[in-house]
């Protein structure tokens, strides 16, 4: 693979300046309908805990990271930046972005549940978005949220107590109720007398 990184050291402007008019438009781009060549791997990394790295260094402009989360893909091999004339390789240690904040309205199978993300997603728990729960590495649980097609967040460890605080026991499982589906955190058998 090619690492424009190393034959463009500007490459990060190089990216930014090729977004032109998309930096100027509101909403995310049809990403999913751009192909165009893939152009190698840059050096930049999205950090288990959101931030955004390149060169080994922070970005520490929001709007510059906002911008380029809204052109973020997963392809079925790798994350990439997409724009309608290249298409470049990043890595993504856990999840691309990171829930932040929740608000919630309601119980049960009423229960709406809205978070915003680190790069100011803001989206509806339900079937479009829904929750999934991982297992950690100290057999703890991960809960995720699906931002757009394949991009998930990472829900804060705060934010994770919240979510379990909500959830109940159905049929042997217990997990949670939110914009009129259940999702599933764990067999109820595996929480021992906290279920």
């Amino acid at each position: 693979m090619v690492d424009i990184s190393k034959q463009d050291p500007n490459g990060l402007s190089r990216l930014a300046e090729s977004l032109g008019a998309i930096a100027k438009t509101k909403g995310i781009p049809p990403v999913e309908r751009w192909n165009p060549d893939f152009c190698g791997d840059i050096d930049m990394r999205i950090a288990a805990d959101g931030t955004w790295f390149y060169g080994g260094t922070p970005i520490g402009r929001p709007a510059l990271v906002r911008l380029f989360s809204t052109i973020l893909r997963k392809d079925p091999d790798r994350y990439v930046l997409v724009t309608p004339v290249e298409r470049v390789g990043i890595v993504v240690e856990d999840a691309p972005f990171v829930a932040v904040q929740m608000a919630v309205e309601g119980e049960g199978a009423s229960r709406t549940i809205a978070m915003r993300t680190n790069v100011d997603d803001v989206i509806a728990v339900g079937a479009d978005h829904p929750l999934r729960f991982e297992r950690d590495d100290h057999d703890g649980v991960k809960p995720y949220v699906r931002v757009r097609h394949d991009l998930w967040a990472r829900v804060t460890r705060a934010l994770t107590y919240d979510l379990v605080g909500l959830g109940e026991e159905r049929d042997g499982v217990f997990g949670l109720a939110a914009g009129g589906t259940f999702f599933p955190i764990a067999p109820a058998s595996e929480l021992g007398s906290e279920a």
